[in-house]
């Protein structure tokens, strides 16, 4: 099999959305639009094997300090494979290159990211936390 991992084109757009759609109806990744990926089609990364995309991943940033990993998805017959780990790779590797002091991820497969160098709390003990704003407002 030959892989690739590159800088996501607008011919890619039709080809992310499906691999994004698929992780969201599953309830593991928040859904995109062709229209929010084709717009931000420069902050992705993909996999290609055989010229067919099976893996895509953004890197989201925000400021110099931080940015945000989103969008990580491989096709379920390429999961094994090292596809998901070329791509966070390479995003923190572009992170790296434009100056990003930190990077996050949020995600329910804090296992593989953990195997990646991520970790629940930074050198100084900073911690991310989140609500809900939808159910806080019927607690």
């Amino acid at each position: 099999m030959e892989v690739l991992t590159r800088q996501a084109r607008k011919a890619d757009v039709d080809a992310i959305f499906e691999l994004i759609a698929s992780f969201a109806a599953r309830k593991m990744l928040l859904s995109r639009t062709k229209e929010d990926i084709a717009s931000r089609i420069k902050t992705f990364r993909v996999v290609e094997a055989n010229g067919i995309v099976v893996g895509c991943a953004a890197l989201e940033i925000y400021s110099k300090k931080l940015a945000e990993m989103r969008s990580l998805a491989v096709s379920d017959a390429h999961q094994g494979l090292g596809v998901g780990s070329a791509l966070v790779k390479k995003i923190v590797e572009d992170a790296g290159k434009a100056g990003v002091l930190e990077l996050m991820v949020v995600t329910s497969k804090d296992e593989f990211f953990c195997k990646h160098g991520f970790s629940f709390t930074l050198p100084s003990e900073r911690k991310a936390l989140f609500i809900d704003p939808q159910a806080a407002g019927k607690a």
